[in-house]
């Protein structure tokens, strides 16, 4: 799975990792608000989730201490992590910055 996940974030496209589990509440928050960005930013941007109690070796990799965790990676590098419910005004400027960069 590790070995699929990096192969997922080393893309040219900017790849926003949200790192949840099934049992947090506030996780529960992130799917409406990504699915706004994903439906204004299309194809621009991939989102992908990852169940921290389903993969903690990639959870243990990226030191995810908390969830919900978004982070952010572009060729395989993390360019930004925020930290509990984020909005989406502030994921979407994230993004763009990769995009146009």
């Amino acid at each position: 799975m590790i070995a699929k996940f990096k192969n997922i974030i080393n893309s040219n496209k900017p790849v926003l990792v949200d790192f949840y589990a099934d049992w947090c509440m506030p996780c529960k928050q992130m799917p409406p608000i990504l699915k706004q960005v994903k439906d204004e930013l299309k194809e621009q941007v991939r989102i992908i989730k990852v169940d921290v109690d389903r993969n903690p070796q990639i959870a243990s990799q990226f030191q995810i201490r908390s969830i919900p965790t978004l982070m952010l990676f572009k060729n395989g590098e993390a360019k930004w992590t925020g930290l509990g419910v984020r909005s989406v005004n502030e994921i979407k400027m994230m993004v763009q910055a990769q995009i146009d960069n």
